[in-house]
């Protein structure tokens, strides 16, 4: 789906995942879960280009809701997978704390359960390899993303700023949809190791320049990152 010049999202707002395309190729943000590798072979075509055109894919962290199809484009078509360092062995394993999940309504919560085992959710592989990032780097992928430490649902949570395409990509540091309620709207999210530490993150979109601020659960937001600490607070 395209959202704007450079800009695509796969899934949909109970998951999704970006690509952003570029005359230097493709740089894809999150992975989804591993039936979403349909949704980016659709894409694909619908641009006219294929797996070989993607440079890169990086990790917003490393839950298994954001790396489905990362192995397998890492194994089939060597694409590096970058993660920041602190979340490097939750994508390569898995392991993470037990969190709390907090509020949840059963039709939600079977919504997001069953779109899960529709998009292959327990066959997920984590990622032999990955090139570890780390706070302030500057890749050197196509649109040049920017990353930025967004600790708190996880220790390595980072946002990844692209200005080419007028965006920041927050993977779980917010959600405009609670997968577990339902609720719409700017709200922290469900799953998250530390919710203060989160909260305090956000902070750290200040001053980014994009009109889109695009979560990895819920709908697209546009709105100024210098906005979104206090929204999300308020809300």
């Amino acid at each position: 789906m395209r959202l704007a010049p450079h800009l695509h999202r796969l899934g949909n707002d109970v998951v999704a995942c970006y690509l952003i395309d570029t005359p230097e190729g493709i740089t894809l943000v999150d992975a989804g879960m591993p039936g979403h590798w349909r949704d980016l072979q659709r894409e694909l075509k619908s641009l006219g280009k294929s797996a070989s055109d993607i440079r890169g894919l990086v990790l917003t962290h490393g839950d298994s809701d954001h790396i489905g199809f990362a192995e397998r484009l890492r194994r089939e078509h060597g694409v590096p997978v970058y993660v920041h360092a602190a979340d490097a062995e939750r994508a390569r394993t898995g392991t993470k704390p037990k969190t709390p999940a907090g509020p949840m309504r059963l039709g939600p919560a079977l919504r997001f359960l069953g779109y899960g085992l529709s998009k292959n959710s327990l066959r997920t592989r984590y990622v032999s390899e990955v090139t570890e990032i780390h706070d302030g780097e500057v890749l050197d992928l196509p649109g040049n993303p920017v990353i930025v430490g967004m600790p708190g649902h996880s220790p390595g949570s980072v946002a990844v700023h692209v200005p080419l395409a007028d965006a920041v990509f927050v993977g779980d540091a917010l959600t405009t949809r609670h997968v577990l309620t339902g609720r719409s709207g700017p709200q922290p999210a469900p799953f998250t190791d530390d919710p203060a530490e989160a909260l305090a993150s956000l902070d750290n979109l200040a001053g980014l320049r994009a009109t889109w601020v695009l979560p990895g659960h819920g709908a697209p937001w546009r709105t100024s990152p210098d906005q979104v600490g206090e929204t999300v607070r308020r809300g």
